[in-house]
C-alpha cells in the first residue's frame, strides 16, 4: 500500500521543538510519509538524523507582521505545488496558509495548536495585533474538523469561545535511559555545590527567571544553570553583573536535547516558574516540567492549576505561594535540604513510568488513523 504523505508545518526551530520531533517520529514508524517544514534561525542547531524528511526555510523578515506574512505567504506557494494526503498546521501563526491550501486541495487539516496563542502576553499590550490574530482565529477555527492541543484548560477555553471538541495530546517525553557525563565539571559548572537548572528553549518575559536569579542568593553553597534560549537571556546576564552573581548563576546556551537532559539529570532540583500573567501563562504545562520528572529531579514550580494537578497528584515537588524571591529561596531550601533528591526517587519514578510519550501517542495515532480511513 502507498504511504500516505503528511506535511507538518510549523515556523518553530526544528532543531529544538521536541513535540515536532515526537509527533512526526510517531507517524513515521506508523507508515506515514512525513515532510515536516519549519524555520532556521541564524543561531538554529544542526537538525539531529531523522527517519523522516524536514525542511527548514531561511527568512528575510524573523519578527513581526513581515514575519508572518512571509511566513505564510512562501508557505501557501510551497504547500501549493507539494502534492500531500493529509496537512498539519502548528499554531495560529502557520494555520492561514495551511487552510487555504487544504481547502483549495481538498484534504484534510489537523490543527494542533501548542499555546493558547491570542493571549500570549507578547499580545498583551498590543491591542490591535491582538485583534488581528483574533480575527484570523475566529474566522478560521469553527471551520476545522480535526483539532489537537496539549491540555484540558486550553482545550476547554477553545470549546467555551467556539463551542468545539478538542483532542488532548500532551507534551510528554519519550521513555528513555538519559546518558551523558557523570560530573557537573564536564559542562563547566562546579560540582561542589547542589545545582538548581532552569532550562528551556522560551526563557521569556513572566517565565520566573529574574525571581530565580534572586533567590539563589538565599541558597548557600547553590548554583543556578540557565540553560536555553529566549528574549529575556540579555537582561538576564545583566542582573546578574549587576547583582555580582557571577559565581551563584550559570548561562548554558542552547543544546541538544539528549546533553541537556545529561546535564538536567547531574542537578539537583528544576525550576518552573510561569507567572500567571497571562491566560496562556495560566493554562501552560511547560514541557520541562515532564523533563525534569524524567530526570529524576524534583521541581519547584508556579501553581498554576495544569501544573499543580501533576506536581500535587504525582508529588513530584513543591509549589511557590507566590514569586517574592524569598519565598522561591524558601521552596528551594527545602528541597535541597530539607527534603533532598533521594526521597523523591518513588514519586519521581512513579511519574515518569506513567507521563511519558508511549502512554500518550495511541490519542495521536487514533486522530490520524481515522483520517487515514475516513479521508475527512
Amino acid at each position: 500500500m502507498e504511504r500516505m504523505r503528511i506535511i507538518v508545518a510549523a515556523t518553530n526551530d526544528l532543531a529544538t521543538d521536541q513535540r515536532l520531533k515526537r509527533h512526526c517520529g510517531t507517524l513515521n514508524a506508523e507508515g506515514y510519509d512525513i515532510l515536516l517544514t519549519g524555520r532556521l534561525l541564524p543561531g538554529s542547531l544542526p537538525l539531529d538524523d531523522r527517519p523522516y524528511k524536514t525542511r527548514r526555510v531561511k527568512h528575510w523578515f524573523n519578527k513581526g507582521f513581515l514575519f508572518y506574512a512571509e511566513t505564510n505567504a512562501r508557505l501557501f506557494v510551497f504547500l501549493l505545488f507539494t502534492s500531500f494526503d493529509i496537512l498539519n498546521s502548528n499554531d495560529l501563526d502557520t494555520l492561514p496558509a495551511c487552510y487555504l491550501a487544504s481547502r483549495l486541495k481538498r484534504k484534510p487539516l489537523v490543527y494542533d495548536s501548542h499555546e493558547y496563542f491570542t493571549e500570549v502576553p507578547e499580545l498583551g499590550n498590543r491591542k490591535l495585533v491582538k485583534r488581528t490574530w483574533e480575527k484570523i482565529e475566529s474566522s478560521i477555527f469553527p471551520k476545522l474538523r480535526n483539532i489537537i492541543t496539549v491540555n484540558q484548560h486550553i482545550a476547554g477555553a477553545y470549546y467555551a469561545k467556539y463551542g468545539k471538541e478538542i483532542h488532548i495530546v500532551r507534551n510528554l517525553p519519550e521513555r528513555i535511559v538519559i546518558k551523558g557525563p557523570d560530573s557537573l565539571e564536564a559542562y563547566g559548572i562546579p560540582g561542589d555545590k547542589k545545582a538548581v537548572i532552569l532550562q528551556g528553549s522560551g526563557i521569556n518575559r513572566d517565565r520566573g527567571a529574574e525571581e530565580a536569579i534572586d533567590a539563589i542568593s538565599q541558597v548557600d553553597n547553590a548554583v543556578l544553570i540557565i540553560a536555553g534560549s529566549g528574549d529575556m537571556i540579555p537582561a538576564l546576564t545583566q542582573r546578574v553583573a549587576e547583582k555580582h552573581l557571577r559565581d551563584k548563576v550559570i548561562f548554558i546556551p542552547l543544546m541538544p536535547y539528549s546533553r541537556l537532559m545529561g546535564l538536567t539529570r547531574l542537578c539537583d532540583a528544576g525550576l518552573s516558574l510561569d507567572r500567571d500573567t497571562s491566560l496562556n501563562y495560566r493554562y501552560s504545562l511547560p514541557n520541562k516540567l515532564f523533563d525534569y520528572i524524567m530526570a529524576g529531579i524534583p521541581v519547584v514550580a508556579s501553581p498554576l492549576p495544569e501544573v499543580r494537578k501533576i506536581v500535587e497528584g504525582y508529588g513530584t515537588g513543591v509549589l511557590i505561594r507566590n514569586h517574592a524571591p524569598e519565598e522561591i529561596a524558601e521552596k528551594i531550601n527545602t528541597v535541597l535540604y530539607i527534603k533532598p533528591k533521594t526521597k523523591w526517587k518513588g514519586a519521581l519514578d512513579k511519574a515518569a513510568g506513567e507521563l511519558n510519550w508511549d502512554h500518550e501517542k495511541h490519542k495521536l495515532l487514533d486522530i490520524y488513523n481515522l483520517l487515514r480511513k475516513t479521508g475527512s
